[in-house]
């Protein structure tokens, strides 16, 4: 680990900034070529640099701080504990001759969130590239490419990248002519942006339960909950789940409904072989920064119509003519992406294998610790190729899992509960004309744990969940 935290005086910031993204220290230890000890570096120290129109290729030597804490590797814990303040929490730690061997880091309250994007491929690499050429805002070399790279992983012909997530839905729901007196089938068991975007589009959203083996959306009560004014179903495939694509497209076919799906949470999941986003009429994803890949906020609407498309690009658009500026034919959305969020996600998109098998290496781990106390994970199920994209699992019953969570948070775990069942919420119960049991059962007993792409706490935390 000691060789992530080192950095050479003659390294550029761009560089330096590198090492300390890679080493999620915020800091790096700046050696000579004979690796003695020089100084300290931080992100703030080149983010205030930068401010001072230091340029990026500016050497770490003329930046760093001279003034600076550091141990030597025979000092006390007491003494290193001396050494720490309410800013340094992380200590080069040096031989006789000032060369670097170790480091003191003191930890108080561990915190582990659910979620950390992980920026350590080509995405600063990018983002300054797009920064450099000016293109920062909706038009650029970055949108075309995440558009079509994504839409090609996503078993689709086209994409079209929006400002988040929510609004993708939006979209779709007014692309596909959803609009008020309109019935869209939705499940109990979702984030609230999913019926938010109904309402949104003036239609009224019909709340159904799920399926108890895949936590998705049930075929069969989407059966039972069509009437005359049912135009539109949005499955969402939660937690990185598929739902039941064959069953859901056989339903919409017969009853000529569109189907919408929300895939916020399921980049790069599969049924039958087929990635999800690529069965209904529009397939809509999540960026933001918890999710699998990230622009920091994002979305994108990916479809195989060409017509969708090209709909879908003139609302995003403010509803303007593509033939002729300044002329407005609909009235439209500014619901674009800048070409600095589509850098980042070009560069997230080339490492998500790499991301998904992470994931899964540590949803993996924690079941070496929480399956022998019998916590369910998700299943694996037939013809559904999950990816992992926060561990999610349900607590047993011998469990109380409000005061299992709190105990994780004591000791520095951000647990998070399942998704409350909208039919509880008094905003959206008009929606729901039937109970839905299994949403209940599962929301009462589901938490998420952390999970991330980068692999270096997870001992950390199997331990803490040892002990708890």
């Amino acid at each position: 680990m000691i060789a992530n935290m080192l950095c050479k005086e003659t390294d550029t910031l761009i560089q330096a900034m590198k090492i300390i993204n890679e080493n999620a220290m915020g800091v790096a230890f700046v050696v000579d070529e004979e690796n003695t000890l020089c100084g300290t570096i931080t992100d703030g120290d080149i983010r205030r640099a930068l401010l001072a129109d230091t340029s990026l290729q500016e050497i770490v030597k003329n930046v760093v701080s001279k003034n600076f804490i550091y141990a030597y590797w025979n000092e006390s814990y007491e003494a290193l504990i001396k050494k720490i303040t309410y800013k340094i929490k992380i200590i080069p730690i040096v031989d006789k001759n000032k060369k670097v061997v170790d480091y003191f880091q003191y930890k108080q309250n561990i915190y582990f969130p659910v979620a950390i994007p992980n920026l350590n491929g080509n995405e600063f690499k990018y983002l300054t590239d797009a920064f450099m050429s000016t293109w920062i805002s909706s038009s650029g070399e970055y949108i075309n490419k995440l558009e079509k790279e994504f839409s090609a992983y996503s078993d689709c012909l086209y994409g079209v990248a929006v400002s988040n997530g929510t609004v993708a839905l939006h979209l779709a729901l007014i692309a596909l002519d959803i609009k008020e007196g309109d019935e869209v089938i939705i499940p109990d068991f979702t984030f609230a942006a999913t019926i938010n975007a109904v309402l949104h589009a003036k239609a009224t959203p019909v709340i159904v339960d799920i399926e108890e083996k895949s936590w998705c959306i049930d075929p069969k009560a989407i059966e039972k909950a069509i009437t005359p004014k049912t135009k539109a179903i949005i499955p969402v495939h939660i937690y990185g789940q598929a739902c039941d694509m064959e069953a859901i497209m056989n339903i919409a076919k017969k009853h000529h409904l569109k189907v919408i799906e929300d895939c916020a949470e399921a980049h790069g999941a599969k049924f039958q072989d087929k990635k999800v986003g690529s069965f209904g009429d529009i397939g809509c994803f999540s960026f933001f920064g918890n999710k699998v890949i990230t622009t920091g906020e994002g979305g994108m609407c990916t479809t195989n119509s060409l017509d969708l498309d090209e709909k879908m690009r003139v609302l995003r658009d403010h509803g303007m003519s593509k033939t002729k500026r300044y002329w407005h034919d609909v009235v439209g959305y500014n619901y674009r992406l800048t070409n600095l969020q589509a850098a980042i996600g070009v560069a997230q998109l080339e490492r998500i294998d790499e991301i998904h098998k992470n994931r899964r290496m540590y949803e993996n781990n924690y079941k070496t610790v929480l399956e022998k106390s019998n916590f369910h994970f998700q299943d694996n199920l037939p013809q559904r190729e999950r990816i992992t994209w926060l561990v999610s699992l349900l607590v047993p019953k011998h469990i109380n899992r409000d005061a299992y969570m709190s105990q994780l948070k004591t000791n520095g775990i951000d647990a998070r509960p399942f998704f409350y069942p909208l039919s509880d919420m008094d905003i959206y119960k008009p929606y729901c004309k039937e109970f839905t049991p299994i949403t209940h059962k599962i929301s009462k007993v589901g938490i998420n744990l952390p999970t991330y792409e980068s692999l270096k706490s997870i001992e950390e935390i199997k331990e803490i969940l040892k002990n708890v």
